[in-house]
């Protein structure tokens, strides 16, 4: 991909941006050809993290553990702990509503069994089942707040679509969170397979890299 064509796409889109009643996203749009997702192992399931951060949009971390890990997990900046003993509070509609939009989920990994039991069928369609918290839990946290997924879901189609940050972000910033989505999704697609870029904003028209 050219940095300068990304650059210069990036800063189109930042200048006719407008003004808006709320922070406006930037999303890279990446179609593809010749591949079919219809195989399980073509599907992308990517977590990327963006170096340069979501400028404002990063999501809340709720965290299912119990007992010293719970305490842990506070500590470590977790906006919400869910204990073993609360986990069935969570079954209400506008609970798990909550938890799938505004929040990402890690899991201790002896509380997995028990979330997919009692969540599972919710958020695993909305591909939100936690993670397992593995090494030092408030790196971890850090980075789950700055890092985004692209996953092959409903039909497959022949796209990836993924958030590289805001419009109060430099064009730079942005260019490098890009790169970083770009570069991982290469690592599954052949290069060749990829048609066309382009990044847009939330009320933006689609601005074409390639």
């Amino acid at each position: 991909m050219d940095k300068k064509k990304l650059t210069d796409a990036i800063t189109k889109a930042l200048e006719e941006k407008g003004k808006r009643k709320f922070m406006q996203s930037m999303e890279l749009i990446i179609n593809m050809r010749g591949i079919d997702f219809a195989k399980s192992e073509h599907r992308l399931n990517l977590d990327i993290l963006l170096p340069k951060g979501k400028g404002g949009k990063e999501l809340k971390a709720a965290i299912f553990a119990e007992g010293i890990t719970a305490d842990e997990a506070r500590k470590a900046g977790a906006e919400l702990v869910i204990t073993p003993d609360t986990i069935a509070s969570y079954t209400a509609t506008d609970k798990l509503k909550d938890l799938a939009r505004n929040y990402f989920l890690l899991a201790q990994p002896n509380q997995m069994a028990v979330v997919a039991k009692s969540l599972g069928q919710y958020l695993g369609k909305r591909g939100k089942l936690p993670k397992p918290m593995l090494g030092n839990m408030k790196e971890l946290i850090q980075r789950s707040r700055n890092s985004v997924r692209i996953a092959s879901k409903g039909k497959y189609l022949p796209v990836a679509q993924a958030l590289i940050g805001t419009e109060k972000m430099s064009a730079d910033d942005l260019v490098e969170n890009a790169e970083a989505v770009y570069d991982a999704v290469k690592t599954k697609v052949n290069e060749g397979n990829i048609k066309s870029i382009y990044v847009k904003l939330t009320m933006g028209k689609p601005m074409r890299v390639f």
